[in-house]
This record gives structure tokens, sequence and C-alpha cells, in this order.
């Protein structure tokens, strides 16, 4: 889509430049930037020309840089967690074309109930690192900074810098389940397990984390089910609790 409101664009080049005017917003993938209207966008700032690495490897977390694409993320080393992290970029049906320009960080800030690198990187414990316009660097975990649909903790003039996933979360027990109301249609529920944590996403307005040792009293206490056309929320709440047990079934085994 033309955004016919925008008149300027800049490359970032450094953090100075991320310093944003009046109207400005910054861009990476842009696939849902330019999917729709955006009439109180005027610039641009474009993330790409930061140069950031699509993932890295610390010494005690795997860190994924925000403007990784979700084509790049399935090449990082990830060890037995591979088919996972394609399972879960898979689900949220966008196409091979999309995969190749939509980016992680974009994901994630977009704070979607379905969103793809939500569901991953919560239930892997990760954490999002965050720039601030006063030079300052904040840290906190995926599951809290998305708060509701279309919600995140990101402040005006923040930047997500980075994911990083603990190395100890690349070696435990995954397990991987989704459900939608239709063989190709967007995810109703998405539950993954990551050793004796389950994390429900899509059927939920938020990242909510369950243990496997107190399963049903967690499913209960889930007060943020979802409702959209995608599924109601007695019926997310129904497949939820199939797919959480059969998930925590499997990494008990």
């Amino acid at each position: 889509m033309d955004l016919s409101s925008v008149t300027s664009l800049r490359a970032a080049r450094s953090r100075a430049d991320l310093t944003l005017g009046p109207g400005e917003t910054v861009l990476a993938g842009g696939t849902w930037l330019f999917s729709e209207p955006q009439p109180t966008v005027t610039g641009l700032v474009d993330l790409t020309a930061l140069g950031w690495p699509a993932w890295e490897e610390l010494p005690d977390a795997l860190r994924i840089g925000a403007t990784c694409t979700i084509e790049q993320v399935q090449q990082a080393p990830w060890g037995p967690l591979t088919g996972l992290v394609r399972e879960a970029a898979d689900s949220f049906l966008m196409s091979w074309k999309v995969q190749h320009v939509a980016t992680v960080g974009g994901n994630l800030c977009l704070g979607l109930p379905a969103g793809a690198m939500i569901s991953l990187t919560a239930a892997l414990g990760a954490s999002v690192e965050i720039w601030t316009p006063a030079g300052e660097v904040r840290h906190e975990p995926v599951a809290g900074f998305v708060t509701g649909d279309g919600r995140t903790t990101l402040r005006p003039g923040e930047v997500l810098r980075a994911v990083d996933v603990p190395r100890a979360a690349l070696a435990a027990p995954a397990a991987f389940r989704r459900t939608s109301l239709a063989r190709l249609g967007r995810a109703g529920a998405v539950v993954i397990g990551s050793g004796s944590t389950v994390t429900v996403t899509a059927s939920t307005s938020r990242p909510v984390a369950l243990s496997v040792d107190d399963l049903e009293a967690g499913l209960a206490a889930i007060d943020c089910w979802f409702d959209d056309p995608h599924g109601a929320p007695d019926w997310r709440a129904h497949v939820t609790g199939l797919l959480a047990r059969e998930v925590a079934a499997e990494l008990v085994a």
C-alpha cells in the first residue's frame, strides 16, 4: 500500500539517528506498516541501515537481532529446536515472500495474540533488549513485554534492539501444538512446552506461562481468553486445555 502521508525517509546509521521527529516512525521489514493506511505517519526511519547481525552466539544466550527476518531466524543455530522454530514460524501462515522480509522485532512489537515470534520467544523464556530515547538500555521478559492484543510495554521513542534466548532453553525438552478453525486459518491456539513450562498464546490476548506440575490450576486461572473471528473464548479455552495436556505429557515423557 502507498503511504501517501509519508514525505521523508532516512536511514539510521547510529543510535543518535533513532531520535524520532514529529510524525516519524521506525521501519524494519514494513510488512505490517505498508499493509494498511498510516495517516499519522509522515516520516520513516530505516532500522536495517544500522547493520545489526541477524543473530549472535553470546556466552549465555542466542541473541536474535530485531531486524532479523523470519526467514533468517530459522537459519540460526537452534540445535534440537530447529524443527520447533520452523513450526512456530509457519504457524502465522505468512507466505515465504513475507517471511523473507518480515522481522522478529516487528512481530514482537505488533503484540498480536497469534504473533509467531511472540509464541516462540515467550515459550523459551527469552527477554528483549530495549533502547530508550535517553540513551539507556532496559531488559524484560517477552512474556511481560506483550501485555495484550496489540499492546506492549514499549514507550514512545523506544526501539527494540534484540531478543535473547537463554542457552538453557536451547537444550531443554520442547513440544509444539497448534490449532485453528480452518486448516489454513489464523491460529486459534498455540501451545509450546519448554522444560517444565507450558506457554499459551494465540488463544489468549497475551502470553501465559503454566507449570507442568500445576497445569490444571493454571488453566483454570487464565482470565484473558481472546475473542475474534478466529475463535470464541469458550472454544479457545477448550482446545487450549486439550493441547496443553498433550504438550505437558510429551514433556514429562
